[in-house]
């Protein structure tokens, strides 16, 4: 069964919040094996927004493969993308992403909302 395709809201509120520290970030087309030269995004538990020259078509299926900051943990899972900004880059939302992935990520965008925090006096 296939979802309704809506064009992203830009301005609208995120649903989830975002993070934007991930090192060692690779992409590729699945089945293609070659890395897509992109740089850093910013991610959700949903999936992420990669800043990349590429252009990809809507329902393209991707490899994502990077590392959490904080925590230093690996993450590789297919994503799907959701809209392509020409030039600028791709909405991808992950599909079949491991609990263990998720529940990372959800920790690392806690410790990172944690930090930017003012602290009160």
């Amino acid at each position: 069964m296939k979802r309704a395709r809506t064009k992203p809201q830009y301005d609208a509120p995120r649903s989830e919040p975002r993070f934007q520290q991930l090192s060692e970030l690779h992409l590729s087309y699945e089945g293609g094996g070659v890395d897509i030269p992109i740089r850093p995004p910013d991610i959700s538990v949903q999936g992420m927004f990669v800043n990349t020259s590429t252009h990809f078509p809507e329902g393209a299926v991707v490899i994502l493969r990077f590392r959490l900051t904080r925590s230093n943990v690996e993450v590789q899972t297919r994503g799907e993308v959701r809209y392509c900004l020409p030039g600028i880059g791709i909405g991808v939302e992950f599909i079949g992403i491991a609990q263990e992935a998720r529940q990372a990520i959800e920790e690392e965008l806690e410790a990172s909302s944690r930090a930017r925090r003012p602290r009160a006096k």
